[in-house]
């Protein structure tokens, strides 16, 4: 079981070490939010967007592509997002539900998710994490842009400035621009192949660090116990519920612990950028980022060793 616990933790342990490469990089002045700014964008708009392009294209998708898990994901991603807002409802003023309720259910799975199973499962890994990914984006881009606007009168939540939001983002051009390339097998130069693989490489040590760098404690003292409740939605109850769900539905192996990886994954930081953007409770927002974060370094560890010490995985 120790040998178990350490091959976990070689997992585990290189992302979530950049995670605190970030916070200590911050805390030292290093890098400032000018740079996390710039960097994420940077991430968001050029480098992110090449790893999935990549990741699909590569992709064996007659492998990767799989309906039934898909399917799967995408309805336990709405039964998660319905009971994170039958919480927030239950525990939240009606300001603060939506920040609430995107905490909950939100996870960060086109960084640590996939940086996760590209660690545990190498080139499957980032090309199944990266379909899913795109399922990721739409998901939760939709539904987190929903609950906002209606707790909100800064979000517009019509479906055709949802459907414009969500064809303008990048990661989701790059899935779109990707699958048809693959499937037909179109030949790229290797120059652009070979120079889209330097910006896919610096993606995910980039997005961590920056992730880190947002991180900040003082955010906690003035959440309390809303943060520590959204954050015991994400980290423990939806993981545990869409995993089991996923076990009695019949998946085993990489794709039962790439599910477990993404919805064990802590809320992704975007969360914090359109909490601001709608005028809410942004520090309730970071305090859920922060301690879905810290925690998701013990949960993640946990979880994967419980899946593989009963061989599911």
């Amino acid at each position: 079981m120790l040998a178990l616990f350490v091959q976990t933790l070689n997992i585990t342990a290189p992302v979530f070490a950049m995670l605190f490469m970030g916070v200590f990089l911050k805390r030292v002045n290093l890098i400032n939010d000018n740079f996390i700014h710039s960097a994420s964008t940077l991430v968001f708009n050029v480098c992110m967007p090449a790893l999935l392009f990549l990741g699909i294209y590569h992709a064996d998708l007659g492998a990767a592509m799989q309906p039934g898990l898909l399917i799967f994901f995408t309805v336990a991603t709405f039964a998660g997002f319905a009971l994170a807002w039958g919480l927030a409802i239950w525990r939240c003023p009606r300001e603060d539900r939506g920040i609430y309720t995107q905490g909950a259910f939100r996870g960060n799975n086109g960084v640590i998710g996939l940086a996760l199973a590209a660690s545990m499962y190498g080139d499957y890994g980032i090309s199944l994490g990266a379909i899913l990914a795109g399922v990721v984006i739409l998901l939760y881009n939709s539904l987190s842009t929903i609950v906002l606007a209606i707790y909100s009168p800064s979000i517009k939540s019509d479906p055709w400035s949802i459907f414009k939001s969500v064809l303008c983002n990048p990661l989701i051009i790059s899935v779109l621009l990707a699958t048809p390339m693959a499937y037909g097998e179109v030949p790229l130069p290797n120059w652009l192949l070979t120079s889209s693989d330097y910006l896919a490489q610096m993606t995910l040590p980039l997005a961590l660090i920056c992730i880190g760098g947002t991180l900040s404690l003082a955010s906690l003292r003035a959440s309390g116990k809303m943060a520590i409740s959204a954050s015991m939605a994400k980290m423990v109850w939806i993981p545990i519920l869409a995993t089991f769900g996923a076990w009695l539905y019949g998946f085993r192996g990489a794709e039962l612990g790439i599910l477990f990886l993404y919805f064990g994954s802590p809320t992704a930081a975007a969360s914090y950028v359109m909490a601001r953007s709608a005028n809410g409770n942004h520090e309730l927002a970071a305090a859920i980022i922060v301690i879905t974060t810290l925690a998701a370094a013990v949960t993640t560890n946990i979880g994967i060793f419980l899946l593989q010490w009963g061989g599911w995985i």
